[in-house]
Formats: structure tokens, sequence, C-alpha cells
């Protein structure tokens, strides 16, 4: 189940990262060109909402399967020293669900916006910055803190 959870997890990161910039590419041309909130971009701020939330319900399962951070759970105190141990164990969790946090906020406050240029507006600040969180939390092939593969 390990394995399973691993692919599943990687792959819908892209399908998340490829909805999170789209969606703020169209919060971006909205807002610069004072457009209208159509059904579409509303439908591209749910999607780009529950495809994070199916991200964060693999990722939690994933934690709580992960050897890795029963490892570091039992062994904390040596572990968090450890970059590459620590980064699954604390970091990658915390960030990620702030930036899901953001999202979910952003997503919410967009929503309930009257004004069209205010909903995207509100998609483009708080999607840039789950964005950005989403961007350092990723265990990049290149990442100082810790490495995987872009395929699991």
């Amino acid at each position: 189940m390990y394995q399973t959870l691993t692919f599943y997890h990687s792959t819908v990161r892209w399908l998340l990262l490829g909805s999170l910039i789209y969606a703020i590419f169209i919060a971006l041309k909205g807002y610069n060109s004072k457009s209208i909130f159509t059904k579409t971009d509303n439908a591209v701020r749910q999607w780009t909402a529950t495809i994070s939330h199916i991200q964060l319900v693999i990722g939690i399962t994933l934690y709580f399967q992960s050897p890795i951070i029963k490892y570091f759970w039992t062994n904390f105190n040596e572990e968090v020293h450890n970059v590459d141990i620590a980064f699954f164990g604390l970091i990658h969790i915390v960030l990620m669900l702030t930036a899901i946090i953001c999202i979910t906020i952003g997503s919410a406050l967009a929503k309930r916006k009257q004004r069209d240029n205010d909903k995207f507006k509100t998609m483009l600040v708080w999607f840039s910055i789950s964005l950005l969180i989403i961007f350092i939390a990723i265990p990049w092939p290149f990442s100082p803190l810790a490495n995987r593969p872009y395929f699991r």
C-alpha cells in the first residue's frame, strides 16, 4: 500500500501544480483585463481546491503509513537534526498543510467576493502564496533539503 500511495501522491502533485499554475494564470489575466468572472473561472477555482484536498488526503494517509515517518518519530531527538529525515517528518507536512490552508482560504474568499475583479485578485494572491510554499516543500531532485525523482 505504501508504494501505491507514493505513486499516487507523486502523480497528483503534477495535477495540482498544473491546476494551480493555470488558476493563477486565469486570475492574473482576469485581474489585468478586468474580465467577468465566468462559470469556467469559478470551476477552475473550485477544481484547484478540490485537487489540493485530494492530494492532502493521499499525503496524510501516506504520512501515517511511511516507515521514514515512523522512524523519525521513534528517534526524534537524533533525527530532528538529520535534514533529509526531518524534511519528511516535519518540514514537508507543515509547509504542505499551510499551502493547502492558503488554497482553501483563497478559494473560499474568492467565492464570496461580490466584484469580479476582487475574485480574480483574491485567487491570484492566495494561490500564488500557495504555489511558492509548495515549490519550497516539494522534494525536487535538485532540492538541498531532500530530493526524490520527478516521478515515482
